[in-house]
């Protein structure tokens, strides 16, 4: 599998989405760079916040989990204590929700709005250990341009 340049990446992602005043469209434009940038994935899309419940948002990959409650699972885990999840083997992850079978590894960024979780960026893969240190980088500074031109006031 090829590194990934992030930073070309984030750039891609900020000329898709700024200026462009729609969440639910920039977000599925945001899956689809991301499920077509990475390569080895399955999953990768969004969960937003209602509440202490996050809710399925744009994605590309198979059927999902429609409501995850925080504290539960990998997006409610880095939901609720606000910290990125890079999970090697999601089967030896506590509390672990299976929404697709196929899923061996998984990373979550959680992503804000005025300091508040509003929803997270969930990629998942069919390979065990396939997310490093560098894709965690690299998605954490993509989250950063999410939360800039999506979920800004």
């Amino acid at each position: 599998m090829k590194d990934v340049d992030y930073r070309t990446l984030c750039a891609e992602a900020e000329s898709l989405i700024a200026g462009v005043r729609h969440p639910i469209a920039n977000l599925s434009n945001l899956s689809a760079l991301i499920f077509q940038t990475l390569g080895g994935l399955n999953w990768a899309g969004f969960y937003l916040r209602e509440g202490e419940t996050l809710v399925l948002g744009p994605f590309q990959g198979r059927v999902a989990c429609i409501e995850i409650p925080l504290g539960r699972g990998v997006c409610g885990t880095a939901a609720r204590e606000d910290k990125t999840q890079l999970v090697p083997d999601v089967h030896a992850f506590p509390g672990h929700i299976a929404c697709d079978g196929a899923s061996n590894s998984e990373i979550v960024i959680p992503l804000h709005r005025g300091g508040e979780v509003v929803g997270v960026l969930d990629i998942d893969s069919p390979l065990l250990n396939r997310f490093s240190e560098q894709d965690k980088a690299g998605l954490e500074a993509l989250a950063a341009v999410i939360e800039k031109h999506v979920f800004s006031d």
